[in-house]
């Protein structure tokens, strides 16, 4: 359901314009491909040369993210500058607006929110969006204080840096204090251990005026990494429009235009949580590129540029697998047994164009789109045999 205003009379025109990426990994490579059919010409900043993105953007300068000389040149070379990674530096992404008159969406106050996820947590909590309990921690001592307040088992998180499931470690006892604190080795967060259904996820959209959601998706870890998306989520409708409201709840409490990765829980009684939000388009919303007749990517560059959103409606049930490295050592990546997803009807294959792989590394991801009456769960049980086979080999093979 749309939340809309009126959208201001646009003009297109060859070369159209610009939008300045900082990032350039597979979220930027996607993007890329998003970018062409609006008229739209991408510059990615990115640390690594050659990096995933290149191949599909008009250009790419190589700095860290943090780089005041990379980003300035990024913002006078861009119409609008945006971002595809957390690690982007929200004080020189402003400086760099502010010198060139570069409109930064989402806005760098809402990336400062989110880097530190205890301030994430407090603003969403301030807000009145629902959250499990948290804390604030700093040592061992603190630890034991919120074991007591929150019980255990309960999780211990890295306020910075983490992504991934890196920076979470589970305290199941006071027994495992000590070496938690010592894991994350800096300003932490213990938040209440939730025993959920199932996780949920909702890409929510903020453009000019107006506010969108893609379906609510079910999103399935393992080892806090995600697995695979499935749209519709196989809850009830109730629930999924619960979820949908905490989501736009979310949207109200952050600044700028954009596509935002809500993560949440679903509670045995049915209660929504919030989890974690990423102001960008997110890995459990890769399945909208085939399942939604606007992908997130799209709808990323058509509010950062002001343009009106497209529809968030779905295609069809849609899941989504992710392609992840499997090996013991890091080496070149040489993913065999792809013949079988690109055989298969209605599935679609995305490499993400990293040179290397190493255990877990996200390297691609495929989806299937349903037919007919086809229900998500027996699509999610197809697209886990369309896969099987696939495995990354070495030089010898």
């Amino acid at each position: 359901m749309r939340v809309a205003g009126k959208a201001a009379s646009m003009i297109q025109t060859s070369p159209g314009e610009t939008v300045g990426v900082v990032g350039g990994g597979q979220l930027g490579r996607m993007l890329g491909e998003a970018a062409g059919p609006l008229g739209i010409d991408l510059v990615v900043s990115d640390p690594t040369p050659d990096c995933p993105a290149a191949p599909v953007v008009r250009d790419q300068l190589v700095g860290d993210f943090d780089d005041d000389e990379t980003l300035l040149e990024l913002a006078e070379r861009a119409d609008y500058l945006t971002y595809e990674i957390e690690l982007a530096d929200p004080d020189a992404l402003a400086r760099a607006g502010e010198a060139t008159g570069t409109p930064v969406h989402p806005d760098p106050d809402t990336l400062r929110t989110i880097q530190d996820k205890l301030v994430q947590k407090r603003t969403l909590a301030d807000a009145g969006v629902p959250v499990p309990a948290f804390r604030s921690v700093d040592s061992a001592d603190d630890l034991r204080v919120a074991g007591d307040a929150l019980g255990y088992p309960m999780m211990l998180k890295a306020r910075e840096g983490g992504y991934d499931g890196r920076g979470n470690v589970p305290v199941e006892s006071p027994d495992d204090v000590d070496s938690a604190i010592a894991t994350i080795d800096g300003p932490a967060m213990a938040e209440a251990f939730v025993d959920f259904q199932r996780e949920l996820a909702v890409m929510g959209c903020v453009g000019d005026g107006e506010r969108d959601t893609f379906p609510v998706t079910e999103t399935i870890h393992e080892a806090e990494i995600l697995r695979e998306s499935v749209s519709p989520a196989r809850a009830s409708p109730d629930v999924r429009e619960r979820a949908r409201k905490v989501a736009l709840d979310v949207l109200e409490a952050l600044d700028g235009r954009g596509v935002y990765g809500i993560e949440l829980f679903q509670s045995p009684d049915d209660d929504i949580l919030f989890n974690e939000v990423a102001p960008r388009p997110h890995n459990s919303g890769h399945w909208t590129i085939e399942g939604c007749h606007t992908s997130q990517f799209e709808q990323h560059l058509r509010a950062v540029t002001g343009r009106p959103l497209g529809t968030t409606d779905r295609r069809a049930p849609t899941v989504s697998k992710n392609v992840l490295g499997d090996v013991d050592e890091r080496q070149r990546a040489r993913l065999a047994g792809v013949e079988s997803i690109l055989a298969a009807d209605r599935c679609a294959f995305h490499w993400y164009g990293k040179r290397e792989v190493y255990d877990l590394r996200k390297m691609g991801h495929y989806t299937l789109v349903g037919a007919g009456d086809e229900r998500a769960g027996d699509l999610l049980s197809r697209i886990r045999t369309i896969g099987s086979d696939i495995e990354f080999v070495d030089e010898t093979n």
